[in-house]
């Protein structure tokens, strides 16, 4: 399979210098093809801005910035994409203009080059008949601010090649991105429901169902979005969303161009947003937009599934990543429930006369958010809830157990990797469910989640098999106490792993008081879960947490076998950090906070950061750390405290109170 390590883009506009910009930023050798050399200077002009930005929020050093315009080389002469292992078409929206492009590029890059275009609305299969090799061309459709939007749909033409698919999910991983799937249908996934969600909007409109002030906010409310339809059409050009509707009416009736969109883009004007935010809106008013535009959006929805253009994970995951909607629509499919979607479903179809999707039944709504691939002796199980940090509720430990189960069972399977996607391995457990049933009086529901959480992890730690963690991003909490169930444990170098619990109110309940002793000894123990210090892979590597760090292309290596996983690695500490675990080892935290402590060799400096830091922490949750690490009597043992910590006032406050500075009083 081809590995994509220089990559050419085509287009220095808006979409195709942000698409450079990230892949420069992730560390690939970018080329950047326009016709004339003022719209590539334009462009890297364009990165530069948006990257100095990045340097006054802190995001990126100074250093940094010139490493990532050095990855960047501009260029009209298209014989340089020679060096290319894939190209991306990024150019404006006219289907011969593409097509006569890769007729162009077929002639000068090597038969292995990888052509894909960043068409929004235009079909992959028709293009491919551009080239002499269509095996070799598939849709990466990438979306607004591509540069930052991590969501990219990979579209395979009918001759794209499984192989070509593959490499371009690898690379799109590699390049910072949640790469989904989607049939080549017109719209693909995201854009066949959400131009459909714009337009139906300017139809409320007008028809008098709502003004624009009620509808952006009533739409605010319902899909959790910082933007109405009518505030985005602005932001992003009130045309683009007539010329994609346009692009769609082949579809039915209901996809017909509002009238009132077609009249807004002859005016040139944006959408009049005057009081947005602020109206008042009755019960009434609220129903009748809600039942209009979630009856449009679950029809369109309901087709998708219907059609199998994705799955409902990847439907639901469009909507959350690539539009940042807090409720995707299979969210809000199982929020209202079956009947009521039918009926709201139903009620629009009848509109416009069109028949009900086979897609609006409950069945067709079930998510994936563990993943279970075999490669001979390889399994690997990936937590792939990207659109919420792949934290741990119920499902998602329902399907690991499940999935590790099956590959436990596999005898040919010798190895198990437990690795995560997108940005974390795995950011805690999902705090939501926590809330809910505090609040509900309900405590029993927590220990219940927690005990079998620990059954869980207890069969991933006595596996007999060997069983391989790879650290992907962030391995918080919950994550790391999955973590320290593998045998070995691996991380890239952007990983950052911290114990949070006692800054929210709470302990580690899922082993994390007694895993992280086995592996690092008390003292360290009590130093990550007491302080909450947020370790890089290099300084977890140092303590022995992990065992090596790697880099993210090694990732795809161990899953695909082509590369054998190390073993425990056996850890030499410093002077510095074996002085830290005597420390922790010999003093209480309450005296390292009030002064009384028993000094080695540490610096009075340090030990005050280490104080001030505790003193912010629970009171009530830093006691049942310290003991239950003390008294080592095994993960089941965090179980007898799990009423106490989640009936206090500061593990509610801590918990409603996530990112927010508090102040606990030890209730």
């Amino acid at each position: 399979m081809k590995k994509i390590k220089t990559v050419g883009v085509v287009g220095a506009g808006t979409m195709g210098a942000a698409i450079a910009q990230k892949f420069a930023q992730e560390g690939f050798t970018v080329y950047l093809n326009d016709r004339e050399q003022q719209y590539i200077d334009r462009g890297i002009s364009g990165i530069r801005t948006i990257l100095e930005e990045g340097v006054e929020r802190r995001l990126f050093t100074q250093e940094k910035v010139e490493g990532i315009l050095n990855n960047i080389k501009g260029t009209v002469n298209q014989q340089d994409l020679k060096a290319c292992d894939l190209i991306v078409e990024a150019i404006f929206e006219d289907f011969n203009v593409k097509c006569e492009l890769f007729k162009t590029l077929d002639k000068i890059v090597p038969t292995d080059t990888i052509l894909a275009t960043n068409t929004s609305s235009f079909s992959v299969t028709e293009m491919a008949t551009s080239v002499s090799h269509p095996e070799r061309f598939v849709g990466l459709h990438y979306f607004y601010h591509a540069a930052k939007n991590r969501l990219v749909e990979i579209i395979p033409g009918e001759k794209t090649s499984p192989e070509t698919t593959k490499a371009v999910y690898e690379f799109s991983v590699l390049s910072g991105k949640d790469p989904i799937y989607t049939a080549d249908a017109y719209g693909f996934a995201v854009n066949r429901f959400f131009v459909p969600w714009l337009n139906e909007s300017c139809k409320m409109l007008e028809e008098g169902i709502g003004s624009i002030a009620e509808i952006d906010t009533i739409c605010m409310k319902t899909f959790g979005i910082g933007m109405g339809p009518f505030a985005l059409m602005n932001a992003t050009g009130v045309p683009i969303a007539l010329h994609a509707q346009k692009t769609l009416e082949h579809f039915g009736p209901s996809y017909k161009v509002a009238k009132k969109l077609e009249e807004q883009v002859a005016s040139k004007q944006n959408w009049d947003l005057t009081g947005t935010g602020e109206v008042a809106i009755s019960p009434e008013k609220e129903k009748a937009v809600n039942d209009r535009i979630l009856g449009c959006t679950l029809f369109v929805c309901s087709q998708i599934l219907d059609e199998k253009v994705c799955t409902a994970t990847d439907l639901n995951r469009g909507a959350k990543i690539g539009l940042r909607w807090r409720f995707g629509p299979i969210d809000l499919m199982n929020k209202y429930g079956e009947n009521e979607v039918k009926r709201m479903v139903n009620q629009f179809a009848k509109i416009y006369n069109e028949p009900v999707p086979n897609g609006i039944k409950a069945d067709n709504w079930k998510m994936e958010f563990v993943t279970l691939d075999i490669n001979e002796s390889v399994a690997t199980i990936t937590m792939s809830r990207p659109e919420d940090m792949n934290a741990l509720n119920e499902d998602v430990m329902g399907q690991l157990d499940c999935k590790f189960s099956q590959a436990e069972a596999m005898p040919h399977v010798k190895t198990i990797i437990l690795t995560g996607s997108g940005k974390a391995f795995v950011a805690g457990a999902d705090i939501k469910f926590f809330v809910k049933n505090m609040k509900a009086s309900s405590l029993n529901n927590i220990v219940t989640f927690t005990k079998y959480g620990q059954d869980v992890l207890e069969k991933i730690d006595k596996s007999s098999k060997k069983v391989v963690g790879i650290l992907n991003g962030l391995a918080l909490g919950g994550g790391m106490e999955l973590a320290l169930c593998c045998d070995v444990l691996l991380a890239v170098p952007k990983t950052k792993i911290a114990f949070p619990e006692t800054s929210i109110g709470i302990y580690p309940g899922l082993g994390g008081t007694q895993r992280s002793a086995q592996r690092v000894g008390k003292g360290l123990a009590k130093y990550l879960v007491l302080t909450g210090q947020m370790l890089d892979a290099k300084t977890a590597k140092e303590i022995g947490l992990i065992d090596e760090v790697i880099q993210p292309s090694d990732i795809f290596d161990y899953i695909s076998g082509s590369k054998e996983t190390p073993n425990k690695s056996t850890p030499q500490l410093s002077t510095y950090w074996k002085a830290i675990a005597d420390f922790y080892d010999k003093n209480s935290y309450k005296s390292i906070i009030d002064g009384s402590y028993k000094n080695g060799s540490i610096d009075k400096e340090i030990i005050g950061k280490m104080a001030k830091t505790m003193s912010f922490k629970a009171p009530i949750a830093m006691d049942f750390s310290e003991e239950l690490i003390d008294a080592a009597m095994g993960p089941s043992s965090e179980l007898d405290k799990l009423v106490a910590i989640f009936s206090t006032k500061d593990a509610m406050l801590g918990l409603t109170s996530i990112g927010k500075k508090v102040e606990y009083k030890g209730e």
